[in-house]
C-alpha cells in the first residue's frame, strides 16, 4: 500500500536514523509490537518502561511510514465535537474520552521532557473557526458543552478574530493547552530510548501469520519466528495482517509545506488553525516559520502516484491559505498525499481482540492520532499486564464498529 507520495519536509529536519543492531533475539518476548510507528513507539516505551520484554518488528524502515506524513497537530478537541459525542456514546463516556485526550497531550510533553527528547514540541491554542453561518451555532453549542465540563475554552466573534488574525470569520472556538510537535523526530527519539531501555527493534521484518504454540504465540515473519505472550498491532492505516478491520475508512489528504515567512506578528500565538466543514483546513507553523496546509481529503486509499495530482492539490492549498494569510509571502517548497483513516464512530480501536486472546491493537484512525497513541499506550500497558483498565471500554474493539 502506497502510504505517501511527494516530497516529504520531516525527513529534511532529522539525521539517519540507525537502531543497534548487536543484540540477540530473545526466545521469548513478553510483547512483539508490530508497526515502528507512533502508536508502536509510545506503547513500546510504555511496555518496556513496565519491566516487560518488548521487540518491535517493521516491514519498513522506522519512521518511513506514516509518522514522516503526520502534521503533528496535537488536540484534545476531536473530529467530533463533545457534544456530538455525548449525542452519540452518553455524557458519561463522552466527557472521559474528550478528558483522556486533554490529559494525553500533558503526558505527551512529560515525556518529551523527561527523556530529553529533541521533537520541538510547543504549546499551542487551537482556533477553530465557522466555515460559514450556519456553523456558527454549532461551535457556540460546543463552547457552551465545554465550557460547562471544565475544558479550557474561549469564543471569538468577528471583532475578536479581526485583533488576533490576518482573517476573520463569524466565530470561532479557541481550545488552549493545545501543541505542535515534530512527529518524526519524537518517534526516532522514543525509538533509541527504548532500544536504552532493553527494548529490540527490527526493521524490514514483515509479520505473515501468528499461530498458537503451547500457549505462546509463533509470530512467522519473512525473516523469522518470534515467540511472544502477547502481541500488539498497531500497523496504522495499513490493513492489519491478522484479523480484519471493520468500521474504518481509508482516505488520502494533501499537505503543503512552505518557505520560511519573515514573521507571523499577526497570528496570534501562531495557534492551530482549523474549521468546521468537513473536509476541513488546517494550517500551523514550524520551528523554522514555515506554514503546513493540509486538507482536499479524497475517498480514496492510496496516495496518488501522479506528482501533477499532487501540485494541483497543493496549489489549491496555497490559495486558501493565501486568502486566511494575503500579507504572507508563501511559496510551496514541499507537496505530498498521504493516507489516513477515520473511524466510523469516530472513535479509536484499542484494545484485545474479542476471540482471539492475547491479541491486542491500537489503531488511532482520526485526525487526532498522535493523542489517541498517547492515551492507548497506557491502556494496553495496564491491558497486556493483566490490570484493569477502567477507560478501555469506550474504545474497546468489541463494539459496534471494531476489528474482528
Amino acid at each position: 500500500m502506497k502510504i505517501h507520495n511527494g516530497s516529504l519536509y520531516w525527513p529534511t529536519t532529522i539525521a539517519q536514523f540507525e537502531n543497534r543492531t548487536n543484540f540477540d533475539k530473545l526466545d521469548l518476548y513478553d510483547v512483539v509490537i508490530v508497526g515502528g510507528g507512533m502508536s508502536g513507539a509510545l506503547t513500546a516505551l510504555a511496555i518496556v518502561e513496565a519491566g516487560l520484554t518488548v521487540a518491535i518488528v517493521d516491514k519498513r524502515q522506522f519512521g518511513t511510514g506514516s509518522t514522516s506524513a503526520n502534521t503533528g497537530l496535537l488536540q484534545y478537541s476531536n473530529d467530533i465535537m463533545l457534544h456530538e459525542l455525548i449525542d452519540q456514546i452518553g455524557e458519561q463516556d463522552a466527557v472521559q474520552f474528550y478528558k483522556l485526550c486533554y490529559k494525553a497531550v500533558d503526558d505527551l510533553e512529560k515525556i518529551v521532557t523527561r527523556l530529553h527528547l529533541d521533537a520541538d514540541f510547543i504549546r499551542r491554542p487551537s482556533i477553530c473557526y465557522a466555515s460559514d453561518e450556519n456553523d456558527v451555532e454549532k461551535i457556540n453549542v460546543e463552547y457552551a458543552t465545554l465550557k460547562k465540563h471544565g475544558f479550557p475554552c474561549d469564543y471569538y466573534g468577528p471583532k475578536e478574530m479581526t485583533e488576533k488574525l490576518p482573517f476573520t470569520k463569524l466565530g470561532a472556538l479557541i481550545t488552549s493547552e493545545d501543541a505542535e510537535i515534530n512527529p518524526l523526530k519524537f518517534v526516532l527519539g522514543l525509538l533509541q530510548k527504548v532500544e536504552e531501555k532493553g527494548g529490540h527493534l527490527f526493521p524490514f521484518v514483515e509479520v505473515e501469520d501468528v499461530f498458537e504454540a503451547d500457549n505462546f504465540l509463533d509470530i512467522r515473519t519473512s525473516e523469522h519466528s518470534f515467540l511472544a505472550k502477547k502481541i500488539i498491532f498497531t500497523t496504522g492505516y495499513e490493513t492489519v495482517p491478522v484479523g480484519k478491520r471493520i468500521g474504518a475508512v481509508i482516505n488520502r489528504s494533501y499537505v503543503f509545506v512552505s518557505n520560511p515567512v519573515e514573521n507571523f506578528h499577526d497570528w496570534y500565538k501562531q495557534a492551530l488553525i482549523w474549521e468546521t466543514k468537513r473536509p476541513y483546513l488546517y494550517i500551523r507553523s514550524t520551528v523554522d516559520n514555515r506554514l503546513i496546509v493540509g486538507g482536499l481529503d479524497e475517498e480514496e486509499s492510496e496516495a496518488p502516484y501522479s506528482q501533477d495530482i499532487i501540485q494541483q492539490h497543493a496549489e489549491k492549498l496555497l490559495k486558501q491559505a493565501q486568502e486566511l494569510f494575503p500579507n504572507y509571502k508563501i511559496d510551496i517548497e514541499y507537496a505530498y498525499a498521504a493516507t489516513f483513516g477515520e473511524s466510523i464512530d469516530n472513535l479509536p480501536f484499542i484494545g484485545e481482540h474479542p476471540t482471539k486472546p492475547n491479541h491486542y491493537y491500537l489503531l488511532g484512525y482520526g485526525g487526532n492520532g498522535t493523542v489517541y497513541s498517547m492515551l492507548g499506550s497506557q491502556i494496553l500497558r495496564d491491558l497486556v499486564m493483566g490490570k484493569r483498565n477502567e477507560d478501555a471500554e469506550i474504545v474497546q474493539l468489541d463494539r459496534k464498529y471494531g476489528v474482528k
